[in-house]
C-alpha cells in the first residue's frame, strides 16, 4: 500500500475503481445495464460503518463493549448506524453489518492509523482494517476532531477550559475566552484554521481512496455533521426546558456566528472531498437548521454542559454538542434515505 495517496486532480470514479481492481488482481463487473434502473438488492449488503463520536453517538447509553477497551469509544448500542439499519430492513433492504468501528475521539487519519484510547486504555486497529473485498457499502463521517473543533470551543469558553472531562485544548490559552471572536479574526488564527481545513481535506481524500483500494466494489457514503448553532443566535440566550445553563454555556453571543461559519466551512470541505472522489454525501447541516442546540424542546443537539446519559469515574459527562436521541434519529433518517438511493440506482 503506497504511503502517500493524496491527489491534486479529480479522478473519475470509473477510472479509480478500475485502478483499484487491477491493484488487487481482479476485474470489476457491473450488473446494471446502461440506462437501466437497479432494484433494491435481494441479498444482504455487506456494510461497514466508520467514523468519530458523531457516528458512535457519544452521550447515548448504553454503550457497546463496556467491558473491553472498545468501551472507551463510547459507541452507543443504539447509534444512528443501528437505527438506520433497522429502518432499511423495514423497507426490505438488509444490511449485513460486518462491523461498526466508529469511535469517539477518532481523527480522520485513524482510518489508516491506530487510535490511542484515553487514560492509557490501549490502542485500536486502523478503521480500514474492517474493510473486506466483499464489502459493498461503507458509511460514516469524520473531520471535526482533525479540524480541532473542540479547541475552537475551548478558545471561546472559560467553563469548558475548566471542565476536567472534556477533551481538547484552546488554540491559545493565553488569549481570553471572552475575546475569542477577535482572536479568530487575527491573522495567526486564520492561518491556523486554514492549515486545519487543509489537513481535513487531504485526510478525507486519502480515506476515500483507501476505501476503494481495500473494498473496490463498495459504495461510499460520507456523512456530514448536524448544525449546532442556529441562524438566530438570540435563541441561544435561554436554557432549554429542564436545563439551567445556556446551550453554549459562557461562549459570547458575538462568537456564535463564528462557530457556525467554521462548521459550515467544514461541511463544504467534506462535501467537496466526496464529490471530487465520486462518493455520496449526507448533508446533515442543511437538514438540521431547526434542530440546533438552541431549539429548546426540538433540539437535536445536547448543550455543551447539558448532562448526557453517560458518566465517567462517577461524574456525569456533558453532551458537549453531540446529538441527543432526537438528533440521532434525524441522522438515521437521512443516512437511511441516502443508502436507499445509493443501493437502488
Amino acid at each position: 500500500m503506497p504511503s502517500a495517496m493524496r491527489k491534486t486532480t479529480t479522478t473519475s470514479r470509473a477510472r479509480r475503481l478500475a485502478a483499484a481492481a487491477v491493484a488487487l488482481g481482479s476485474f470489476l463487473a457491473f450488473a446494471v445495464p446502461a440506462g437501466g434502473v437497479a432494484a433494491a438488492p435481494a441479498d444482504p449488503v455487506p456494510a461497514v460503518f466508520f467514523g468519530d463520536s458523531y457516528t458512535a453517538n457519544f452521550g447515548i447509553a448504553p454503550v457497546n463493549n463496556p467491558d473491553s477497551e472498545r468501551g472507551w469509544c463510547f459507541q452507543a448500542a443504539e447509534n444512528y448506524p443501528a437505527v438506520a439499519t433497522r429502518s432499511l430492513a423495514s423497507k426490505g433492504i438488509t444490511l449485513d453489518v460486518q462491523t461498526d468501528v466508529s469511535c469517539g475521539g477518532a481523527l480522520v487519519h485513524h482510518f489508516w492509523q491506530e487510535q490511542e484510547l484515553p487514560f492509557g486504555a490501549g490502542k485500536l486497529q486502523a478503521q480500514q482494517d474492517a474493510l473486506k473485498e466483499d464489502t459493498r457499502l461503507v458509511v460514516g463521517g469524520a473531520g471535526g476532531n482533525t479540524l480541532g473543533f473542540t479547541s475552537v470551543l475551548k478558545q471561546c469558553s472559560d467553563e469548558l477550559r475548566r471542565h476536567p472531562l472534556l477533551p481538547g485544548e484552546p488554540v491559545d490559552a493565553d488569549a481570553p475566552a471572552g475575546e475569542c471572536r477577535d482572536f479568530f479574526e487575527s491573522d495567526d488564527a486564520k492561518e491556523w484554521l486554514d492549515d486545519r481545513f487543509q489537513q481535513v481535506e487531504w485526510d478525507l481524500e486519502q480515506t476515500l481512496q483507501r476505501m476503494s483500494y481495500f473494498a473496490p466494489d463498495a459504495e461510499r457514503v460520507l456523512v456530514g455533521y448536524p448544525r449546532l448553532v442556529p441562524k438566530d443566535t438570540t435563541k441561544c440566550l435561554k436554557a432549554a426546558p429542564g436545563q439551567e445553563v445556556w446551550p453554549f454555556a459562557d461562549i459570547p453571543q458575538d462568537a456564535l456566528p463564528l462557530l457556525d461559519q467554521v462548521q459550515k466551512r467544514l461541511d463544504d470541505v467534506m462535501k467537496k472531498a466526496a464529490a471530487d472522489d465520486g462518493a455520496d454525501f449526507v448533508d446533515l447541516y442543511d437538514h438540521t437548521g431547526n434542530n440546533t442546540a438552541c431549539d429548546g424542546a426540538n433540539r437535536g443537539i445536547g448543550g455543551l454542559l447539558e448532562t448526557s446519559r453517560l458518566d465517567l469515574f462517577g461524574q456525569s459527562i456533558p453532551w458537549y454538542a453531540h446529538p441527543n436521541d432526537k438528533g440521532r434519529d434525524i441522522q438515521a433518517k437521512h443516512v437511511a434515505a441516502k443508502i436507499e438511493t445509493v443501493l437502488n440506482r
